[in-house]
């Protein structure tokens, strides 16, 4: 009874020590960890421990055990909550990686969009509220007509990606044009029409760099 009471504490303490190895170096990326006698012998501890231990990790992304071949590090840290790491991240960097995704995104719809998708593109253009006084419906027909693109694109994880962006550039986008109303919803609405017809029109590489110049400009809007 004794060691079922000490053994996932001293699991846990087992990982610890894995991952401190893992995060100074001694073991890169890819890199093969010792066999698990050589392992638990090193740790102090017995082979079921050091299984659990191994467990955690492999739970949390850091390691892989691979039937019949060992032990390998897929992460050199614990990956921070992806949520979290958007909150605390500058409006400036989330929009850059808005234009990898959504330029990358547009080249794929101009690829791979299907008449359903197109019409769906130019409901979303049609239904953006320019002008309107309400603020946050603007940004939500913007955000919306963005979606569309992404999800002409066919790749979900793409959509997974702008999905978690939302909610940290929805504020930020609502308090500027609060402050700094769109004083040409014309050319603000043409410029999404020139990425609508690049895509209608198969046009991948202009339609990569449409959403690289208007998030772009967004960006410096924003910093």
């Amino acid at each position: 009874m004794p060691p079922l009471v000490h053994r996932h504490p001293l699991a846990a303490q087992a990982a610890e020590v894995l991952l401190e190895r893992i995060r100074s170096g001694e073991w890169g990326l890819g890199h093969k960890l010792p066999g698990e006698t050589t392992l638990a012998a090193q740790l102090g501890v017995g082979r079921s421990t050091l299984r659990e231990a191994i467990r955690e990790l492999a739970g949390k992304g850091v390691l892989d055990s691979r039937q019949g071949a060992g032990v390998f590090v897929t992460a050199l840290d614990v990956a921070e909550d992806w949520d979290a790491v958007l909150r605390r991240s500058a409006i400036g960097a989330v929009i850059e990686a808005r234009i990898a995704i959504e330029a990358e995104a547009a080249a794929l719809a101009a690829h791979r969009r299907t008449p359903t998708d197109l019409r769906a593109i130019r409901r979303a253009l049609a239904a953006r509220a320019i002008g309107d006084p309400d603020v946050e419906l603007l940004v939500d027909t913007d955000t919306a007509f963005h979606r569309t693109v992404l999800v002409a694109a066919h790749n979900d994880v793409l959509i997974e990606l702008f999905d978690s962006f939302v909610p940290r550039i929805h504020r930020a986008m609502t308090d500027l044009l609060r402050a700094r109303p769109i004083t040409a919803p014309e050319e603000d609405q043409a410029a999404h029409l020139a990425l609508v017809e690049a895509i209608a029109g198969k046009d991948a590489s202009a339609a990569a760099e449409l959403s690289r110049t208007h998030l772009t400009a967004l960006k410096e809007a924003l910093s």
